[in-house]
């Protein structure tokens, strides 16, 4: 039946068409009977406009009639698409039936059950579903997971590397007699590591309406690479303070700690020298906004143990405070005042030892982004016993109030692209220990560290560093120049990528280094 509702219309379609050419034909035939019967014998007895108001006639009827069957047509086609999309209706795919058998096969396959066994299966359905208050206790479970997580943090460094001199030696390191500092890259001569371990005991999200506190321990260790297991090896504590911040309602952002840590050191990292490090024992106030920048003021102490007077171990005492976070010039400025004490005594020989005391002032400038990187710039002087720019504790000697040192230090990290860095740095200092006889010690140095990034993990590193340095007695004076040439593996194209690319590239190495000193002793 659906076969011929489809057909129909088809048909009736058909036969219209034949209809319509076969009256087009007739009309033409009628035209041309007409032509004939009326010759011009008869003209003359009908006039010719007779003749051609009954043509008009015949043409109208025939436009008439082609008008009535194209509409016929029209309707039967809109019938025939009608017919057609109600056939696609109705038709059922093979897949469909497929479904509908395998349907009631597998109705036919279940076990039936009984009313009894039913209910016991929807019971024990219902017993096994979570209530409201246990899905409450299974998130406060897991919110108490995502907080111990957060609570406690690790964070450590570690280095280490073998190596031979040029006679087959243990490896030694390059240093220039009367310079503070050594470049790193292929100059490092010992396995060296640092373990942080941090809790956070109050609001580890740091979340700004709520205090939070938190204490960090840090444990260093070294070895000279004597041997796998060695009675030289050293652990010792350098950090174990505790912090709390957001407890100033009117300054959130200041915080206060207590302990023993590294104390906001300022550092170069090619070569490793700390242009100022106050770490030591104490406490104090960081980050308190003043308007302008912020502010930290601390108390940083520490003892010289081989040294006891009748006063007790001879200590230095130092006030340290700073205002940075200061916008100025394209970036950041910060100043630094120390002033440190030290009392003095009797030792048990009967001698006396001066008491000191001393200050010290900074100004340091910083563009965090600069040529892709960073440039950071300070200017030091200091007298007395804080002429060293630390805690430390130099020889207290009738000379130290005299003390002066002047420092100046550039360091940048430039990086145009993700295919090649740069690391320059200069550092200039004249340094005096008080004796007029002693006159003044100089010492200059710059280098660079390029890095040239083939992909992501290989990279190719050099280093290239010049030392001069002299004294004024004549203990030392020359220059050291050194050429380092280190194949790396790492993880990314910075300058200072994730760990990994400053670490690994002790594993592979090719250091040249060439030596030139005057005179005095070799470098250690």
């Amino acid at each position: 039946m659906c076969c011929l509702a489809n057909l129909f219309p088809h048909f009736a379609h058909t036969i219209l068409k034949k209809d319509l050419q076969f009256s087009r034909l007739a009309l033409t035939g009628c035209l041309f009977v007409a032509g004939l019967l009326f010759s011009p014998e008869d003209a003359s007895a009908q006039t010719t406009e007779e003749l051609e108001q009954q043509i008009q006639q015949m043409k109208q009827l025939y436009e008439q009639q082609i008008s009535a069957l194209e509409g016929r047509i029209a309707s039967l086609e809109q019938a025939n698409r009608a017919a057609a999309h109600a056939a696609r209706e109705s038709t059922v795919s093979v897949t469909d039936l497929e479904a509908e058998v395998a349907k009631e096969v597998s109705a036919q396959e279940k076990p039936k059950l009984s009313r009894g066994e039913q209910t016991e299966i929807e019971q024990t359905d219902l017993a096994n579903t979570p209530t409201y208050d246990e899905v409450q206790d299974s998130l406060q479970v897991v919110k108490r997971l995502q907080q111990q997580v957060k609570q406690f943090e690790f964070h450590g460094y570690m280095r280490s590397g073998a190596g031979l001199n040029g006679n087959g030696g243990q490896m030694v390191a390059f240093q220039a007699p009367g310079a503070d500092a050594k470049y790193r890259l292929g100059n490092e001569i010992d396995t060296y590591g640092e373990m942080i371990f941090v809790n956070n005991w109050i609001n580890p999200n740091r979340e700004s309406d709520k205090a939070w506190m938190k204490t960090e321990v840090l444990v260093q260790a070294n070895t000279t690479q004597s041997s796998n297991f060695a009675s030289t090896d050293q652990f010792r504590f350098r950090e174990a303070f505790i912090e709390v911040g957001n407890v100033l309602a009117s300054n959130p952002s200041a915080d206060f700690w207590a302990g023993q840590r590294y104390y906001r050191r300022l550092n170069i990292d090619i070569n490793d020298f700390y242009y100022l490090d106050m770490s030591g024992y104490g406490g104090g106030l960081e980050n308190l906004n003043v308007g302008i920048g912020q502010v930290a003021v601390s108390y940083l102490g520490g003892a010289k143990e081989d040294l006891v007077t009748n006063n007790g171990t001879y200590a230095k005492s130092n006030i340290d405070a700073r205002l940075y976070g200061v916008k100025a010039l394209a970036g950041d400025l910060g100043f630094w005042f120390d002033y440190a004490f030290s009392k003095g005594g009797t030792l048990a020989d009967g001698q006396t030892v001066p008491s000191s005391a001393g200050w010290a002032i900074g100004i340091g400038h910083t563009r965090k982004e600069w040529l892709g990187g960073y440039n950071s710039l300070s200017l030091q002087y200091g007298v007395g016993n804080a002429a060293n720019f630390s805690t430390g504790i130099d020889e207290p000697t009738v000379y130290l109030a005299n003390a002066h040192t002047f420092r100046f230090t550039d360091s940048a990290v430039i990086q145009p692209n993700d295919k090649f860095a740069i690391q320059p740095v200069v550092i200039y200092q004249l340094q005096t220990d008080g004796n007029p006889a002693n006159g003044t010690n100089k010492w200059l140095s710059f280098g660079g560290r390029p890095v040239f990034f083939f992909n992501h993990h290989v990279f190719a590193g050099f280093r290239a560093r010049f030392d001069h340095t002299s004294s004024a007695t004549g203990l030392y004076k020359g220059r050291l120049e050194k050429f380092t040439i280190a194949p790396q593996i790492g993880a990314g194209r910075k300058s200072f990528s994730p760990p990994g690319a400053t670490r690994l590239r002790n594993l592979c190495r090719l250091v040249r280094g060439t030596e030139r000193v005057r005179r005095g002793p070799p470098p250690i």
